[in-house]
């Protein structure tokens, strides 16, 4: 009876585990030596993130996962674990929008850009005065706060100056025009009285 209730006993049911000491995966003690000549033969732990790769695929694992990165926007190589926070917050070359003017340049050059924009003024409808923008937030707050408790937008952009067209030069007035039309007879009468003299002088000499 003894030796039937320890066949029916679930503890000595269960097969015997061992440590695999290249993996430290759990294995069946009855398979723990074929496992692991094949773990150690075809498996090699990343040293970067503890995972058991293929070794012929360990290379494609480290550039895939591990690999630096090279930025094209600031030209410097960044660990790939770094890539994400790199490329939205620490890039100096990242294009950002400015906040007056939602123009984007890149981070490196917006807050002398910001430093330019924000001091640019705009005419508060409300209050008919012309407000920095870089004050524009404060003073909505405090001058066109609601009954809300919000408040109230009137920022707008002013209207480009429209400026009149260039006053149109009057024509010079055609001073010495008779005079030049006197020199211009003299000198067409003068031409025509030496071809008549050089006519003359041959006549006479023939």
């Amino acid at each position: 009876m003894a030796a039937a209730g320890a066949d029916t006993d679930p503890a000595a049911a269960a097969p015997a585990i061992s440590t695999c000491a290249h993996c430290q995966r759990e294995i069946p003690s009855s398979n723990i030596d074929l496992h692991s000549v094949h773990c150690a033969r075809n498996l090699q732990k990343c040293q970067h993130c503890g995972e058991m790769v293929p070794r012929k695929l360990m290379d494609e694992h480290y550039d895939e996962n591990h690999a630096p990165m090279n930025c094209t926007h600031c030209k410097e190589t960044i660990e790939r674990e770094s890539w994400g926070l790199h490329k939205s917050e620490k890039c100096p070359q990242r294009m950002v929008a400015c906040e007056y003017c939602e123009f984007e340049l890149p981070a490196v050059d917006m807050g002398e850009h910001q430093d330019v924009c924000g001091n640019r003024t705009e005419y508060c409808q409300t209050c008919k005065k012309y407000i920095r923008l870089r004050e524009w937030i404060g003073h909505e707050i405090q001058c066109h706060t609601n009954s809300n408790g919000s408040a109230e937008t009137s920022r707008t952009i002013p209207e480009r100056e429209v400026r009149p067209p260039p006053p149109v030069r009057p024509a010079r007035p055609a001073h010495g025009s008779q005079h030049k039309r006197l020199l211009f007879t003299i000198a067409v009468t003068g031409i025509a009285v030496m071809v008549g003299s050089i006519l003359f002088q041959r006549d006479e000499s023939f």
